[in-house]
């Protein structure tokens, strides 16, 4: 493929810079767009301009793309009915009177554990931690860029652990395509020593238990603990405050079955639109889809319990669908201008061209280490942990066949690097989806989480440097 050198790295560089320095996340994704189509074309600003107005609205001649975009926007619909029909209220109390909620210490190892068991899809966990999560932080005055760290840290990772999903399906594929023989197997054993996703998973349940933080995450919890303020001032959020804090109908008595009963049927959705868009294989169905079916699943549900009970009537429901989908329109917004940077890397070649930059000469050593690194800044890059995959794995698979390296151990290099940018990079799309489902500034999402995966990555480094010595050296 050909690519555009040095330059291709140049829009997701400065798109990442200007978000972290400026702390505007809307024009610094536009301007590192637009200096991707303008290097493209001459660099004639005027048709980088064009060029760029385009590739924004071809976001939407991708399916997959337009199901996130509205099942993430939905989202707002299905909070804000759980709120006003005093499902969520109901559903503190609940787990308040169960001593699951006494403390944030319990309230982080109860969402935590629910990270690790929805394994399904990763948007999903986001969702339901969010959702569940949000208002009891809020409770206990706990930063909500703490909430975004558990929910991102167990989303990515834990799917791509537990690979019955559709991570799984398009990991497989990738192998099969290098002519891999049992290539689930494969990836079943890649699991085992996909460093980087144990270490994530692994340093949120300690800092959760210890309540041990370092870098901005720290100060964050200074702030809610002498202030109050679970967010900073100035924060700019994904979600309309009128969203993250609808109040309850008045005369309704909070009951949490409001909440449960949506979010179940939400959930419970998942699994059987994987199965009927994968024609039976739950490996090969589409997440999109499913999720986007999940969430309107919720919101009928929802609708009819509500109904039913005579809180809401069918237009009492429908202007709150509207209400908490107008809410999300920032965060819509911003998907659009993600996938946009995603595709302007993808023509400019900016993944091949780093990892053929840092492949070219290495120690069989190194090799795994250095695909793990080299998988991380693409993923970090690009903000795609599944377009990182396709990038590393036809590289990656030969590099190991012809060095006679562990197969496995490359697969779960290339499995955790890509996941490294899914869970970091501020132009993510789980990155948004988590920061918008904790009602969290996207910026200190990222300002307080990479610490912790910077430290996890530099712990799966060393480990594959230190098997590469023991097994090569």
């Amino acid at each position: 493929m050909d690519t555009y050198g040095w330059i291709s790295i140049l829009p997701p560089l400065l798109a990442i810079l200007l978000a972290i320095m400026t702390k505007q996340v809307y024009p610094s994704l536009f301007l590192g767009i637009w200096l991707g189509w303008t290097a493209m074309n001459g660099w004639n600003p005027l048709i980088g301009l064009r060029e760029t107005l385009e590739a924004v609205i071809d976001v939407f001649k991708d399916s997959g793309n337009t199901k996130v975009i509205l099942f993430s926007m939905m989202v707002g619909a299905l909070i804000i009915m759980m709120q006003h029909s005093g499902g969520v209220t109901g559903f503190i109390n609940w787990i308040s009177r169960k001593g699951l909620a006494r403390n944030r210490r319990t309230s982080s190892l109860m969402l935590w554990f629910i990270g690790v068991i929805i394994f399904i899809e990763s948007n999903l966990i986001n969702l339901v931690i969010g959702a569940i999560g949000r208002p009891i932080f809020d409770r206990f005055k706990a930063p909500r860029e703490k909430l975004a760290y558990i929910a991102h840290s167990t989303s990515a990772p834990v799917c791509v652990m537990i690979p019955f999903n559709g991570w799984g399906a398009v990991l497989t594929g990738l192998l099969v395509a290098q002519q891999i023989d049992n290539a689930f197997f494969t990836v079943l054993k890649a699991v085992a020593t996909n460093f980087y996703a144990m270490f994530t998973i692994a340093l949120v349940l300690i800092i959760i238990i210890t309540q041990k933080d370092f870098g901005p995450m720290a100060s964050a919890e200074k702030r809610a603990r002498e202030t109050g303020k679970v967010i900073r001032d100035d924060a700019q959020l994904l979600v309309s405050e009128e969203t993250i804090a609808m109040p309850i109908k008045e005369g309704v008595k909070p009951r949490a079955i409001n909440m449960i009963l949506p979010l179940v049927a939400m959930v419970s959705m998942v699994p059987i639109g994987l199965l009927a868009t994968g024609n039976g294989d739950i490996t090969h169905g589409s997440g999109s889809t499913a999720v986007f079916w999940a969430v309107l699943t919720g919101i009928v549900v929802g609708g009819v319990i509500y109904k039913i009970q005579g809180i809401f009537n069918l237009k009492e429901s429908l202007d709150l669908v509207m209400k908490g989908m107008g809410g999300l329109i920032p965060m819509g917004l911003l998907m659009v201008f993600a996938f946009s940077m995603g595709a302007t890397c993808k023509v400019m070649g900016t993944g091949p061209f780093v990892s053929a930059l840092a492949t070219a000469t290495i120690h069989p050593v190194l090799v795994i280490p250095t695909v793990f690194i080299v998988a991380c800044i693409i993923s970090f890059s690009t903000g795609t942990s599944w377009g990182t995959f396709a990038i590393m794995m036809p590289i990656a698979v030969p590099l190991a066949l012809n060095l006679g390296l562990n197969l496995p151990m490359m697969v779960s290099a290339v499995m955790g690097g890509g996941v490294f940018g899914d869970h970091s990079s501020p132009i993510s799309d789980t990155t948004i989806i988590s920061s918008m489902a904790t009602a969290c500034d996207p910026i200190d999402h990222v300002r307080t989480q990479l610490p912790y995966a910077l430290t996890a990555a530099s712990l799966a480094v060393v480990v594959y440097t230190v098997i590469g010595f023991i097994t090569i050296g």
